[in-house]
């Protein structure tokens, strides 16, 4: 199937590795110009180099999304580089994992600019664009906590079901301006942040981080951790022309574990 973004440009954010890494690597197979970001230099470097291996066309940007001051910048240079943002994929890193009580405000204030208040003023910022030329996609992926709240990750349940509301909201300004406004929710994808919660819990409950996956994958029904290369084909679809009537939903890749409908 042509998803018919040939010649389009996307910017994944924190695409250094994980999720946005395998969204940036299919997007540029299928012909779009991607720009890719991360605090990492050297990941963003090793990912920007495998996706040229592959005849791919990147930029990659070191870029904290916490600092505000530094959305302006970033865009206009992928502008200048690559040209206007038509595909905007709002991935994030996720807080540490925490009890939803008693976490300190300069932590709540300090996430919630990275992973909420960044992820919408980038939005805010390239939707004139889209709204120009009457075509965009904005994909912002979430988790599945965001359905079924996840015990002991009470930061990510609550900044990132305030995306949620976010999304739907201005998937129906801009539904008539051909700009679609999805949300992503993962399952257990298996990635770096996957096994870092997987040690943390092995940790707590004093067993082995084997223990801890098997039993985790046990309670999803494909009896596995999906594969980041099947989260971003979902992606990809959400940002191709075929997707065009798919807007202001909660699309759920995570192998069935979500047990409600």
């Amino acid at each position: 199937m042509d998803l018919g973004i040939k010649g389009k440009v996307a910017l994944v954010t924190a695409s250094s590795s994980g999720l946005g890494a395998a969204i940036a690597t299919v997007l540029a197979e299928e012909g779009a110009a991607v720009a890719i970001t991360g605090t990492n230099a050297e990941k963003l470097a090793a990912t920007a180099t495998a996706i040229r291996a592959k005849g791919g066309t990147v930029i990659s940007l070191v870029w904290d999304l916490g600092d505000l001051a530094l959305i302006e910048p970033m865009i206009a240079k992928v502008e200048a580089e690559l040209g206007p943002i038509d595909i905007l994929v709002n991935n994030t890193g996720g807080p540490p994992a925490s009890p939803a009580s008693g976490q300190p405000q300069d932590v709540w204030l300090k996430h919630f600019n990275a992973m909420v208040l960044s992820v919408i003023a980038i939005t805010d910022r390239v939707l004139p664009g889209m709204r120009a030329r009457q075509w965009g996609r904005v994909i912002t992926s979430t988790s599945m906590g965001v359905v079924v709240p996840i015990p002991n990750l009470g930061m990510s349940n609550t900044l990132r079901a305030s995306l949620v509301g976010w999304s739907k909201t201005l998937s129906r300004e801009v539904a008539k301006e051909g700009i679609t406004v999805n949300v992503m929710a993962p399952g257990r994808i298996l990635t770096d942040r996957t096994r870092a919660l997987d040690a943390g819990a092995a940790k707590r409950e004093g067993k082995s981080v084997e223990e801890i996956s098997a039993a985790s994958a046990a309670q999803i029904p494909m009896g596995r951790y999906g594969d980041v290369r099947e989260f971003a084909d979902v992606a990809a679809f959400l940002a191709s022309a075929r997707a065009s009537y798919v807007t202001g939903s909660v699309i759920r890749v995570d192998g069935g574990v979500i047990p409600n409908v």
